[in-house]
């Protein structure tokens, strides 16, 4: 198994840790940060987290520099890269940061666009690259998760909501990017309108 690949597993392996300290009804103490009390097991989540995401931008960049891009790592990749991302969000959703209608327009789009991509590689043999959009959407979904878990284990930006803000771009892009690639593989469609 080449470092990209290793990468990538770390990250499958990080989502359940990150989880499970999201939702653990147990204790672990606070600790003081420039006055604020910081809850110890979100402060290791949202750690987890910024770890598990920094792997996401590397695993690729190894992958496309050493040219060691393989098959278990364009199915695992985006796999992981979508079980992180939308287990962050439901737990944002379940601790009322986020409004359940955005994230469930997020999930929509995710299984979608997933879907095409699977018919893609039936109808033509290929994988569907991500394209500019997506790469955006994924980098600001990033983000916004990274910024609104520091903010709610009590690191303030100056009363600024920017984790809510980036949230919000992250969605316009969701959407502009779902309907970018649906554009883009339409001749998938073809034969039911015939």
């Amino acid at each position: 198994m080449n470092l990209p690949n290793k990468l990538t597993v770390l990250r499958l392996i990080l989502i359940p840790f990150f989880l499970l300290l999201m939702v653990s009804p147990l204790n672990w103490g606070t600790v003081s940060w420039w006055g604020a009390s910081i809850p110890v097991a979100e402060l290791i989540a949202a750690i987890i987290f910024i770890g598990a995401s920094i792997t996401d931008n590397l695993d690729g960049q190894i992958a496309r520099r050493q040219h060691l891009v393989t098959n278990f790592g364009k199915f695992a990749d985006p796999l992981a890269d979508k079980l992180l991302v939308m287990t962050a969000f439901v737990l944002l959703v379940e601790q009322h940061v986020l409004p359940g209608w955005a994230v469930s327009i997020i999930v929509w789009r995710e299984l979608a666009i997933t879907g095409l991509r699977l018919l893609v590689v039936e109808q033509n043999g290929q994988v569907m690259a991500a394209q500019m959009p997506g790469k955006i959407k994924t980098t600001t979904q990033l983000i916004a998760i990274i910024f609104l878990l520091l903010h709610n284990v009590g690191f303030a930006l100056i009363n600024v909501p920017f984790g809510q803000i980036m949230f919000y771009i992250c969605l316009f892009f969701t959407v502009y990017s779902g309907i970018d690639y649906i554009y883009q593989a339409r001749s998938v469609f073809a034969d039911g309108f015939k």
